[in-house]
């Protein structure tokens, strides 16, 4: 069964849903409706990685994030941090993190690889080309699909080697990082080449601006959702392992669809 990762900003300045869940009361209540419509694990973050977007400092990330991480786990709900500050990681973890999701794969910090090795957190390691600011200029491809798995098994072998275990490990194809809307189509249409790798595979295309390219009328981001459902149900079907989502709901209905759809194909 895939699992589904909600999606939690406490951020002001999210692309998707800034500043709706940035009072730690209103985060614990969105959280809670996520998990139960479905979610499997809740993803916290503090700083927007969306295109263009300035940097938090350290400090204002922790008072973000660190109360809500504590209150989740307090209340039994799996938690993801995504950071890609190392002290962040280790103090979410020493809060009851159990999941380390890092944009840049840990290349941002050069401390994240030390944490990862002193914790038994999984951790995600996502393609990445670079901060926010530059990501599109770093867009640059002469075989994206070849490029994109090989970039991130080096990044992962890089782990492994320093003694990180493979089953920590889960890959993410960084939609939107670094690639254009031809580039995130050629990457999902190839999940095989990540799955193939023999690790968990995570996709996040939920609400970016490749799906909203599909209807170049549409303005509002929630009306991305049920092409985002349809993405991860597709991606599903493809083995990913998990799949990070705004829209809850009706993601937990594609990805029954689908799973039904298999149950069929072998049953039948």
């Amino acid at each position: 069964m895939t699992v589904i990762m909600g999606i939690l900003n406490v951020t002001p300045d999210s692309f998707s849903d800034g500043g709706l869940w940035f009072d730690g009361d209103a985060a614990i209540r969105h959280a809670e409706g996520m998990v139960a419509r479905g979610a499997d694990i809740i993803d916290v973050g503090g700083e927007s990685t969306r295109p263009g977007a300035p940097r938090v400092a350290i400090s204002e990330e922790h008072r973000r994030v660190l109360p809500v991480v504590r209150e989740l786990v307090a209340r039994g709900i799996t938690v993801s941090v995504d950071t890609m500050n190392a002290s962040t990681a280790a103090a979410a973890v020493e809060a009851g993190a159990a999941i380390v999701n890092d944009v840049s794969g840990g290349l941002a910090d050069p401390e994240m690889d030390d944490v990862v090795l002193g914790t038994d957190a999984r951790f995600v390691v996502m393609h990445w080309r670079g901060h926010s600011d530059v990501m599109v200029d770093n867009a640059r491809y002469t075989d994206v699909v070849a490029e994109v798995a090989g970039e991130i098994e080096l990044r992962a072998a890089q782990l492994i080697v320093k003694g990180v275990a493979p089953e920590r490990l889960i890959l993410d194809p960084g939609l939107g990082f670094a690639k254009n809307g031809p580039h995130n189509w050629a990457v999902l249409a190839h999940l095989d080449r990540l799955t193939a790798l023999g690790v968990p595979v995570l996709v996040g295309a939920s609400r970016k601006r490749f799906i909203g390219e599909l209807r170049p009328g549409s303005t509002r981001v929630e009306e991305r959702d049920f092409a985002s459902a349809v993405v991860a149900a597709l991606a599903a079907a493809n083995g990913v392992w998990g799949v990070r989502v705004h829209d809850v709901s009706g993601t937990r209905q594609a990805l029954d669809v689908a799973e039904a759809w298999s149950r069929g194909r072998i049953e039948g």
